[in-house]
């Protein structure tokens, strides 16, 4: 029989594109697990002892579907951010409501603006519905806001994606700087503003809700993944102007956010003294990590999130490393893009797996160096 024939042009023009390779797929590629996993920045501290709890109490009604409006969760965000339910969407992590934010406004060609370097799966998106990327280089390893708004102009592009604090770097913008920005963006273009770390970064770097209040280009999307300990259970959620969020209504997966993990982002959201707890161990491993590279001869850059990129000097280098490092059983990433590509990304962890990574990384370093 042959092939199947009636794929869309677009889809047969993609390559087979996956924006992460798991460190499951390594660990089968190896025939052993990591000793340390510290390249995915989930957060190695897990969730909080009542949010598993509250997850075991949920798992006999796993058989049921869940709420399709989210509803308990939204009312509960409504409440910690100071808005309106209608003006909060919940979705499978950042990454689904980056894929939805994308599906409502790129076309075939439509240009997008971002940083060469940035977050990945935006990219995977934008180019999976067609759009063309419009990339700015970072700055002194930030990215370069005054560029991407020039880029916006020339391009009169309807996205413009930034993170702050920005994942590969860790870097973080002033608030006011990100204030400016959305205000320097034409009306027609709408800010993506992608807040995964802003729990872990420093106060003046997080706009306040009202800072941003009442702009209908700009949404903002934070998630459950981090701090909160629930990658697994992918539960992000975006806010915005209410009728610009209703949007997402058209074209979400109405059931794409599971019962359990509606249950359990609920208990990790009122359970803020663990959240406080974790942001502390954060900034501890964090210091450590920043350590750890300064002994081996790279130099840390600052951070404000759950990872600190290190500097190996050059590509090759920290190709080497980042190699040595997986075949001595650490899981680590780096960027791919030069000059970001200097750099490994080590995430935060508990002590005994710092431990694993400060030991091999000093064999691995040693064996380069010899």
């Amino acid at each position: 029989m042959p092939a199947f024939s009636r794929f869309t042009q677009l889809a047969e023009s993609l390559p087979a594109t996956v924006p992460f390779v798991g460190p499951e797929t390594q660990e089968r590629a190896r025939g052993a697990e990591f000793a340390a996993r510290l390249g995915a920045n989930e957060s190695g501290f897990g969730p909080a002892p009542s949010v598993i709890a509250a997850i075991a109490a949920a798992a006999e009604l796993s058989w049921r579907y869940c709420d399709p409006e989210n509803h308990d969760l939204r009312m509960a965000l409504s409440a910690h951010l100071g808005l309106p339910p209608e003006a909060i969407v919940v979705g499978e992590g950042i990454d689904g409501l980056l894929g939805l934010v994308v599906r409502l406004i790129v076309e075939r060609d439509t240009p997008v603006v971002t940083s060469l370097g940035a977050y990945p799966t935006f990219n995977f998106h934008v180019v999976g519905h067609g759009g063309r990327l419009v990339t700015a280089p970072y700055l002194d390893d930030r990215e370069d806001l005054n560029a991407l708004i020039d880029l916006a102009e020339r391009e009169t592009a309807p996205l413009v994606y930034v993170s702050n604090p920005d994942n590969p770097t860790g870097s973080c913008a002033h608030a006011d700087s990100i204030v400016a920005l959305a205000r320097a963006l034409p009306a027609t273009t709408m800010l993506v503003l992608d807040e995964a770390y802003c729990e872990m970064a420093p106060q003046d770097s997080v706009p306040a809700i009202g800072d941003l209040a009442g702009m209908p280009n700009v949404i903002r999307f934070r998630t459950f993944s981090k701090v909160y300990g629930l990658a697994g259970l992918r539960v992000g959620y975006a806010f915005g102007d209410p009728d610009t969020m209703s949007r997402f209504h058209r074209v979400r997966n109405h059931f794409g956010v599971t019962r359990i993990g509606q249950v359990a982002a609920l208990a990790a959201l009122a359970d803020q003294d663990w959240l406080t707890s974790v942001i502390g161990r954060v900034a501890r491993a964090r210091d450590r990590l920043s350590d750890i590279a300064r002994a081996n001869g790279l130099v840390p850059l600052v951070s404000a999130a759950n990872f600190v990129a290190m500097d190996c000097g050059d590509d090759q280098r920290a190709r080497a490393i980042l190699s040595g490092l997986v075949g001595h059983g650490v899981f680590i990433r780096m960027p791919g893009v030069a000059p970001l590509n200097r750099l490994i990304r080590v995430s935060t962890g508990p002590d005994a797996e710092l431990d694993v990574f400060s030991d091999r990384l000093s064999e691995v370093v040693a064996t380069i160096d010899s």
